[in-house]
């Protein structure tokens, strides 16, 4: 957010991002067309406030709008529903002038009160929105959260195109949450209509609308024709099928019956792929805000020692852990991944040293080793991961059983303090909600998340670090950017040095489209709207 806000005497005031006034339509777009998708799984819900797994995600972002968003194919902030808005000097009232015109799919014009209402509605405990959470910041959270309130008393419609928001503390990741998919407008009489089947009957104002759904074989998107941003979406259409196998949807995809493989390459076909100059031609990859880590449970001895937790790190061989994967990833060396504003340049992390790992573990008074568990995800290539790192572990004398479960089960052990010595995150790993680097510590390092059901299965919490990120997160002045990113920086390195995770890799995000496809390359693998970006995408013939 560097230089977006110029600071007047009663307020900050935003203007739009220079990426965001100059993006414009692609000139080689031609509208119109039908591309299918292809998931092996179905659809749970498109409810915008629930809807939280890798498939569901661009799809809500492309029914649905919230105040902002971020420009196509980047992590750059963008206003959306919101034309402007203001911050108020001490960072704690933010005040939205919304878009005139702006009509919901069933033809009604959108209002402050519906964000007020979609706001209020996220957070309330009998949503259960997954999403809750992320809007802590806002003045009267706790009372709606804890029920002695239904409505959040920081949230007002000024007038009809005007919403003020009011926190109880300064939150630099503030505008971050407004973008995400759970702060999506929705129409309260559409709602309430559709009772729990909201999920599958969503309205709301994005590019697209839903057209028809058949639970467990498709669903299709159709062109909202009213949309507010001008030229887009390209396509008339978007069929997802779903129940189709990846390696089957491939297949598809070399015929011309596919567009997008919505799951990606399949690992037992990467290779071959690659191998082949016409399908490599059609591989897309880009960076994520990815890393992919090995737990060690910090209330589970002998976990509980930092000096075994080095040793541990010290063990681990992460090249060959990437060769598993046919190197779509790039070692890790810190929570953060490169691309994450706040990642230490320079910092090496732990050395692959079996010899002063084994060294190390002597001095923690644990020559001879010592046993323990790994629990790790059940479908490949987790696996085969689990057995890579559970043969560096024996390689310094720890004897690790592996514990290969479904993904829930899984889950349901590292959100129990005393169940899961190890855990391999693969498949579950952390992918950031929004580009900040404060998303990497809350929920999955922070004191906050180690709790019960939470997903901080290291269990550290660190009280000195927790009141350090409440500090850098107050600082919402755009000319001290620089000064919170460098405490995020010191946060994580004291983590490091504390060494609850083993950061393994970040991953590299491959996936292909079909030779009629048009669009940028950044599209397909869009840091925000994972995996694809619907609404700017188009097919050339």
């Amino acid at each position: 957010m560097k230089n977006l806000i110029a600071t007047t005497a009663m307020a900050i005031c935003i203007a739009l991002p220079a990426a965001a006034e100059s993006y414009q339509p692609d000139p080689n777009a031609k509208p119109g067309g039908n591309i299918v998708i292809t998931y092996k799984d179905d659809v749970a819900t498109l409810d915008p406030a629930i809807g939280y797994d890798w498939q569901n995600w661009s799809m809500i972002k492309s029914l649905f709008d919230g105040l902002m968003d971020y420009v196509p194919g980047t992590t750059d902030l963008r206003p959306g529903l919101a034309e402007s808005y203001t911050i108020s000097d001490d960072g704690m009232v933010f005040t939205f002038q919304l878009r005139a015109g702006v009509k919901f799919h069933n033809g009604r014009e959108m209002t402050a009160e519906d964000v007020v209402y979609s706001l209020n509605r996220v957070t309330n405990p009998k949503t259960q929105s997954p999403g809750a959470g992320f809007f802590w910041s806002i003045k009267g959270y706790d009372a709606v959260a804890s029920g002695d309130a239904e409505t959040l008393e920081g949230v007002t419609a000024i007038d009809p195109s005007t919403v003020q928001i009011e926190l109880s503390r300064p939150d630099a990741t503030f505008l971050h949450v407004m973008a995400l998919n759970f702060a999506s407008v929705v129409p309260q009489e559409a709602v309430e209509a559709a009772g729990d089947d909201f999920g599958k009957k969503p309205v709301g104002t994005g590019a697209f609308s839903l057209g028809d759904w058949t639970i467990g074989q498709s669903l299709v998107f159709a062109k909202n024709q009213d949309y507010w941003r001008d030229g887009i979406p390209y396509l008339d259409q978007i069929t997802f099928e779903v129940g189709q196998e990846p390696i089957v949807a491939l297949l598809r995809l070399q015929n011309g019956e596919v567009d997008v493989p919505g799951d990606g390459i399949p690992p037992a076909k990467f290779q071959e792929v690659m191998a082949d100059p016409a399908q490599a031609d059609r591989v897309v990859e880009g960076g994520q805000l990815h890393t992919g880590y090995i737990t060690l449970n910090t209330q589970m001895p002998p976990f509980d020692n930092a000096v075994v937790r080095r040793a541990v790190n010290m063990a681990i061989n992460k090249e060959r852990i990437i060769q598993i994967i046919n190197g779509r990833a790039v070692p890790a060396t810190q929570p953060l991944p490169p691309s994450m504003p706040g990642y230490t340049d320079g910092y090496a992390g732990y050395a692959f040293d079996p010899e002063a790992a084994k060294a190390m573990l002597a001095d923690a008074g644990f020559a001879d080793g010592f046993e323990t568990e790994l629990y790790v995800m059940n479908t490949d290539p987790n696996p085969r991961i689990a057995q890579a790192i559970q043969q560096d572990l024996a390689s310094i004398g720890i004897t690790a059983g592996i514990k290969s479960l479904a993904q829930a089960n899984v889950i349901a052990a590292g959100g129990e303090a005393d169940q899961a010595p190890m855990i391999w995150s693969g498949g579950m790993a952390w992918i950031a909600d929004f580009p900040d680097a404060a998303n990497f510590y809350g929920p999955i390092l922070g004191c906050s998340g180690a709790v019960q059901g939470g997903w901080n299965w290291s269990w550290y919490c660190n009280e000195a670090l927790d009141a350090k990120s409440t500090e850098a997160d107050a600082i919402v002045d755009p000319g001290r950017a620089d000064e919170r990113l460098e405490m995020w920086s010191e946060i994580y390195m004291e983590i490091m040095e504390d060494a609850p995770w083993v950061p393994v890799f970040n991953e590299q995000r491959y996936t292909m489209k079909s030779a009629r496809m048009g669009g940028a390359d950044a599209l397909y693998v869009d840091p925000v709207s994972i995996p694809v970006n619907y609404d700017y995408v188009f097919v050339t013939d």
